[in-house]
């Protein structure tokens, strides 16, 4: 090759180079929004939480939005880490061990209540009125990835002295919060926790026999759950997210339907440091290296 037609020759190549680049940004556009929520509560329970929320941010990005149920708190951490999943409802512990899984997960709305959660102890023994009336008893927990319905309660229970794996004879994992209610009111266990949101939705769907179960405790408050994203996400479609969540207004009726499926007065921002609290009593409670 001439010296004279090396540049165009150059030139040439660099402008294919460019091409190359931008055909990949392009086709690295998410044509679709994945989305999935950790399996508190039934399959089906979740799915017809989400689908009026599903449809509504589906008009507001312009793109699909398909939810993807998974089977355990793991494997929604996974799915997000692996980019099998776009965007997640996470428990705040399970969105600390998405940050520490992916290092860049974006916790982007909380509900209000999500500032000041709390988690419900039950119990059908009508003798207990406070934990010590539950020494040598059976107990069961929710997950054990849950936050309110593992980890607060047990990291709450450890600041009053009590150690669930030798306080109670036998402590257990029904792996949702309606599965603890039903354990306690069959008799499977002789107590339990659950996430407080869930307790009263029960109790307003006459799900629980009040005659057999009774509430002995709260928990302290903590922040919990939030709509997390993963990091790598276009940060245009990120904010075009979270501003479709703070828009959901209850003087709307059909967000209202929305957000009353949420259990949700309205949605509000998050940050990542919200949830330092909740890294901490994971560590404390050695449920963290």
């Amino acid at each position: 090759m001439s010296e004279r037609r090396r540049p165009a020759a150059l030139l040439a190549g660099l402008c294919l180079s460019v091409a190359t680049l931008f055909s990949a940004a392009a086709s690295a556009e998410t044509t679709e929004l994945r989305v999935s929520a950790i399996p508190d509560e039934a399959p089906t329970e979740l799915l017809r939480k989400f689908e009026p929320l599903g449809n509504y941010l589906q008009e507001q990005l312009g793109i699909p939005v398909v939810f993807q149920p998974v089977s355990d708190y793991a494997g929604v951490v996974e799915a997000l880490g692996s980019k099998r999943l776009d965007m997640a409802w996470l428990g705040g512990f399970t969105f600390v061990q998405a940050k520490l899984r992916t290092g860049n997960a974006i916790p982007l709305v909380q509900r209000e209540q999500d500032e000041v959660f709390t988690s419900t102890f039950i119990t059908a023994d009508p003798d207990v009125h406070s934990h010590a009336d539950l020494k040598g008893k059976s107990f069961a927990f929710g997950s054990v990835s849950s936050t309110s319905g593992h980890l607060m309660p047990r990291y709450f229970l450890q600041q009053d002295g009590i150690d669930p794996d030798t306080f109670f004879s036998r402590v257990g994992f029904s792996g949702a919060h309606d599965a603890t209610v039903a354990w306690v009111e069959s008799g499977k266990v002789d107590a339990g926790v659950l996430n407080s949101s869930v307790w009263e939705k029960l109790l307003e769907q006459d799900k629980v026999d009040t005659s057999k179960v009774h509430v002995y405790t709260t928990t302290p408050t903590y922040y919990d759950y939030n709509w997390t994203v993963r990091g790598d996400l276009e940060p245009e479609l990120v904010e075009r997210i979270r501003a479709a969540f703070l828009a959901l207004d209850p003087a709307n009726p059909a967000h209202k339907t929305i957000l009353d499926l949420q259990r949700a007065s309205r949605f509000v921002p998050t940050s990542a440091e919200n949830y330092t609290g909740i890294e901490e009593a994971a560590r404390s409670a050695g449920l963290l290296e």
